[in-house]
C-alpha cells in the first residue's frame, strides 16, 4: 500500500475553503436573487450581497494560511482537477511551490469548480466533505 503525503494543511481548514467556495458559488449562480430587494441592477447577475461577503471572507482566511499552508491548497486543487495523483505529489507540489505568490487567494477563488477539485483531492487523501459536515 501507497504511503498517503503528509499535508501542511489541516483537513479541516481544506473543508472550509470547499464550504465557502461552494457558498459563493451557489449565491453567483443566483441564489440570492429573490430575497434582494435592493437595486434592480444588483438582483441580476452577480450582484448578491453574501455572494460578496463570502467570497472576501474566503480570500481573507485563504491570504492568513501560512505560505506551505496555501501552498498545499494550490496543489491540491490540481490533484484534484487531475494534473497528478498521489504518487506524484510531491512534483505537484513542487510546482505550486514554483508558482506561489501573493494572488494565492484570487486564483483559488477565481478557479471554476474550487470546492469539486479540492473535494476530489481530499477524497485522495481518504477524506471525505462528509465526515467534516458531521463535526459542525
Amino acid at each position: 500500500m501507497r504511503k498517503i503525503p503528509d499535508l501542511s494543511i489541516s483537513p479541516e481548514k481544506v473543508f472550509f475553503v470547499i464550504s465557502k467556495s461552494r457558498q459563493s458559488d451557489s449565491e453567483a449562480a443566483g441564489g440570492g436573487i429573490i430575497g434582494d430587494s435592493g437595486d434592480d441592477d444588483m438582483s441580476y447577475g452577480r450582484g448578491g450581497r453574501g455572494e460578496d461577503t463570502d467570497r472576501s471572507e474566503l480570500a481573507g482566511f485563504i491570504r492568513d494560511l501560512n505560505v506551505d499552508e496555501q501552498i498545499d491548497l494550490v496543489a491540491l486543487m490540481w490533484l484534484g482537477r487531475g494534473d497528478g495523483d498521489l504518487s506524484n505529489w510531491r512534483e505537484l507540489r513542487a510546482q505550486a511551490v514554483q508558482a506561489h505568490n501573493k494572488r494565492t487567494a484570487s486564483y483559488l477563488i477565481g478557479t471554476p469548480m474550487l470546492a469539486d477539485y479540492l473535494e476530489e483531492a481530499m477524497s485522495q487523501f481518504g477524506k471525505s466533505f462528509e465526515e467534516f459536515e458531521e463535526h459542525l
